[in-house]
């Protein structure tokens, strides 16, 4: 019996052929943690990721590294630092993916998402 590791014609690709494929936010119900979804290229040496994300004036709130990664499809919880009161707003993610520099980063993606006043829950009518 066969157990694929890769998804049917995904073959590891080199080094000058890996890209962040997607990058997806979804906000946890306590609007101070963010769910970050990354998909890369399946790869042949482990890259390095830098997650930063950042409050609508520009300031950082969040940031993670991930150190040559073994993972193409990754998940990742984000805590929102820094921020006082309510974190309602427009927000951005970043991720950076490189080798041996980040200056310049082989591939970068920006995802911007915002922060509601309220997540509402299974049993929230919207009302």
């Amino acid at each position: 019996m066969e157990i694929p590791i890769l998804p049917l014609g995904h073959a590891p690709k080199s080094r000058e052929e890996v890209a962040i494929e997607a990058l997806q936010v979804a906000i946890y119900e306590d609007r101070l943690r963010v769910l970050i979804h990354v998909q890369v290229t399946p790869f042949l040496e482990r890259p390095n990721l830098l997650l930063s994300i950042r409050n609508a004036d520009d300031k950082l709130v969040g940031e993670l590294s991930i150190i040559e990664t073994m993972h193409f499809d990754m998940e990742f919880t984000m805590h929102l630092r820094g921020v006082e009161g309510d974190p309602q707003g427009l927000y951005t993610v970043e991720a950076d993916l490189f080798y041996e520099s980040r200056n310049p980063p082989q591939d970068s993606r920006v995802e911007a998402f915002e922060i509601p006043d309220h997540i509402p829950d299974e049993d929230d009518d919207g009302g």
